[in-house]
C-alpha cells in the first residue's frame, strides 16, 4: 500500500478547520473496527477522522509505505510497472484507492474575475481569518458550500451564494438521522447496475447537510434566515460583472420535490419494518426564493472581495500512464473493474453502491473487487 504523506493525509492536509464527517459516529465502520466512543450519533472532527483512521491502519498492521508518491504507472507484460519517489516496483495487478477529490473544479469563468478579488478552493480554504475584509460570494450550494456560507456569515462577512442543481436533506427525519434512513431501509446497498441512470448518480452533488453537536439542519431557509443572500447559478462573467442564472424556481422545486420523494420511501419502508423507535412522519417548508433575486452583479465595486469556489472535486489520474481514462479525465471502468487487465479502483462516486465513498461502505466494495481479483488471477497466470 503507497501513501503520498502520512495515513489519512488528505485529512491533515487538504480539509477546513471546522470540517466534521457528514454521517454520524455509529456509521464509521471499518472491517473488524469500527467506533466505539461515547458520542455514536455525534460526528467525528477532523482530527477524530485522522485518529480513526490512523488506529484501523495500525489494528490492522495494513502495509503502508508513508511519504512515497506514485509518480507513473505503466503496463509491462507481466502487469504494471510502478514509479515512485521512492524507488520502482513491479505487480500483476494494482488497485487505484486514491479517491475522487484529488483536484478541486474550478469553472473556466474564473479568468474573468478582475483580479482585485482573491480566490480560495476548498483546499486552501482553511478558516475565516484568511479572507480579506468584505463580502464574500461562494459559488456551489452542496455541502461544502452551505458550511463555507454559514461559517463565514457568522463570522460577521457579507455572503452571497451562488445556487445550481442541489440536494436538500433534513439532518433529522422522525428523530434519527436521515442517514441511520439511508442504510436502514436499504437505499445506501443499491447496486449500481440495478440504477437506472448510473452517470448521472455518479455525477450528483453531496446532500445540504452538516455535521454538528447540535444536529443541525443548514438547508438555503436557514441560510437566508442568517442573512446569507441566496443568487442563481454563476452562469458567466462580462466586463468585470458576474451574471447569474434566473432558474431559482425551478432549483428550489425540484430540490424539494425530490427530497420529498425521499422521505416517502423512508415512511413506506417504516410502515413495514415492524416496531420502530421513530416519531411520526414529517414535511418541511419549501424552499423559500427571494422576493427579487439579484441577477447580476458587478465585481469592480468592491462589494465582494472574495470567491469561494465550492464547485467540486475530480480525480487526478496524470500518473497514470495506461489506456483507461477518457477525454474527460474519468476512469473507465465497470463497478470498479478498471479497463486495463487486472487494474481496480475502490472509493469513487457509486463505484459498486451508493454507499461506496462513505466510510462504512468501503468493506462491502472491497471484499466484491478482492474476489474479483482471485478469480481472475488464475486465468491470468494460465493465459501467460
Amino acid at each position: 500500500m503507497l501513501e503520498r504523506g502520512e495515513v489519512a493525509n488528505s485529512w491533515r492536509r487538504e480539509r477546513w478547520d471546522s470540517l466534521r464527517l457528514l454521517t454520524p459516529n455509529h456509521q464509521s465502520r471499518l472491517p473488524g473496527y469500527r467506533y466505539e466512543g461515547a458520542d455514536p450519533d455525534g460526528y467525528m472532527t477532523m482530527p477524530e477522522v485522522v485518529e480513526f483512521i490512523s488506529g484501523f491502519a495500525h489494528a490492522s498492521a495494513a502495509p503502508v509505505r508513508t511519504h512515497t508518491e506514485v509518480t507513473a504507472v505503466r503496463q509491462v507484460d507481466d502487469g504494471y510497472h510502478v514509479l515512485t519517489s521512492n524507488g520502482e516496483l513491479r505487480c500483476r495487478s494494482l488497485v487505484i484507492a486514491s479517491g475522487a477529490c484529488n483536484v478541486p473544479i474550478v469553472p473556466a469563468v474564473r479568468a474573468a474575475v478582475p483580479s482585485s478579488i482573491e480566490h480560495f478552493t476548498p483546499f486552501d480554504y482553511r478558516n475565516p481569518s484568511r479572507l480579506s475584509e468584505g463580502g464574500v460570494l461562494v459559488v456551489g450550494a452542496s455541502a461544502t458550500g452551505v458550511q463555507f456560507a454559514d461559517e463565514i456569515r457568522r463570522s460577521g462577512h457579507r455572503v452571497m451564494l451562488a445556487v445550481g442543481e442541489h440536494v436538500r436533506l433534513p439532518r433529522i427525519y422522525r428523530g434519527r438521522d436521515v442517514l441511520w434512513w439511508m442504510e436502514a431501509c436499504g437505499i445506501w446497498n443499491e447496486r449500481y447496475d440495478e440504477i437506472d441512470d448510473i452517470a448521472r448518480a455518479r455525477k450528483l452533488p453531496s446532500p445540504q447537510l452538516v455535521g454538528t453537536p447540535e444536529r443541525t439542519t443548514l438547508d438555503l431557509n436557514a441560510l437566508s434566515a442568517s442573512g446569507v443572500e441566496i443568487v442563481g447559478r454563476l452562469a458567466a462573467v462580462r466586463d468585470g460583472r458576474a451574471l447569474f442564472s434566473g432558474g431559482l424556481l425551478n432549483q428550489f422545486a425540484l430540490a424539494d420535490l425530490k427530497m420529498n420523494r425521499l422521505l416517502d420511501t423512508f415512511d413506506e419502508w417504516a410502515q413495514t419494518a415492524g416496531d420502530l423507535d421513530v416519531g411520526p412522519p414529517e414535511r418541511f417548508e419549501p424552499t423559500r426564493a427571494p422576493a427579487a433575486p439579484r441577477l447580476e452583479l458587478d465585481l469592480k465595486s468592491g462589494e465582494i472581495r472574495s470567491i469561494v469556489w465550492a464547485t467540486g472535486f475530480r480525480p487526478d489520474y496524470r500518473w497514470l500512464e495506461v489506456p483507461a481514462v477518457d477525454r474527460k479525465g474519468r476512469l473507465r471502468h465497470d463497478g470498479g473493474v478498471v479497463d486495463a487487465p487486472l487494474m481496480y479502483a475502490i472509493g469513487l462516486p457509486v463505484l459498486r453502491r451508493r454507499k461506496s465513498t462513505f466510510i462504512h461502505g468501503a468493506e462491502d466494495d472491497a471484499r466484491d473487487i478482492v474476489e474479483h481479483l482471485a478469480r481472475s488471477l488464475p486465468s491470468a497466470a494460465a493465459a501467460r
